[in-house]
């Protein structure tokens, strides 16, 4: 299972929203580039970035920082937030992406990120899904618009719906968790494995210790995000190194 850290991005500042809310935020005075040369000297090989602003906008904000964090040797960095155009996906891989993060648009527009995902690549792009559990037998439900709406789609519907167009790499959220330290859904991330062992998920939400990562390797997950657990020395880099692979 490989650790791929995360940074959120607003204003250029390395922050965290709790529970998605930009009226509830972290700023750590760290220069972002520092924070990733760590990483990347702890054995990081892939980083996943979140760009706020554009996730606000519609507009990337943080271009020049991406190419920056690209050129890095050896790291490839996936970028998500606000893309709700083709052709702002195609100018963050020319910029210098490996993969694209697909959320709202994977969401409410399946045509549409399925025509994305023909034109990119399977291997460019990162289905998200942020699900909110309920209290029927019928599975998680996706949510959107800063987990405040239900988009009334199965997450079920959409792995199978995604994979059967070619799909490989999924990002899978438990909004309850995230941010939240308070362990991942262990049992989510088992139960997609269980139903759908072909795809390359990727578990976020959560985590908030070393010693949460033996039980969630243990679910099949092809890795994991964490940004507060990593900045907050809940983590230490010596574990980036000692979990992770490049995958």
């Amino acid at each position: 299972m490989e650790i791929i850290p995360a940074i959120d991005l607003l204003g250029g500042r390395c922050v965290r929203l709790y529970q998605g809310d930009f009226g509830r935020v972290t700023e750590y005075d760290t220069d972002p580039l520092a924070i990733v040369a760590g990483y990347q000297a702890a054995g990081a090989r892939r980083l996943h970035l979140v760009d706020l602003d554009g996730a606000r906008s519609g507009v990337p904000g943080n271009l020049g920082l991406l190419r920056s964090l690209a050129a890095l040797p050896g790291l490839q960095v996936q970028i998500g937030g606000g893309i709700r155009e083709l052709a702002t996906a195609q100018m963050l891989i020319a910029a210098g992406a490996s993969r694209v993060v697909l959320g709202s648009v994977a969401i409410n527009d399946p045509a549409i990120a399925i025509g994305w995902l023909e034109a990119l690549g399977a291997e460019h792009v990162v289905l998200a899904f942020d699900v909110r559990l309920q209290d029927d037998q019928a599975g998680p439900v996706a949510v959107t618009h800063g987990w405040r709406e239900s988009s009334g789609r199965r997450l079920w519907e959409l792995f199978e719906l995604y994979l059967a167009s070619g799909a490989r790499h999924f990002l899978c959220t438990d909004v309850g968790r995230d941010g939240t330290l308070a362990g991942p859904n262990n049992a989510l991330y088992a139960e997609c494995m269980r139903r759908y062992p072909e795809a390359r998920i990727i578990a976020s939400g959560g985590l908030s210790s070393a010693a949460d990562l033996p039980a969630l390797a243990a679910t099949g997950v092809t890795a994991v995000v964490t940004g507060k657990a990593l900045l907050e020395g809940r983590i230490s880099l010596e574990e980036i190194g000692r979990f992770s692979r490049a995958g």
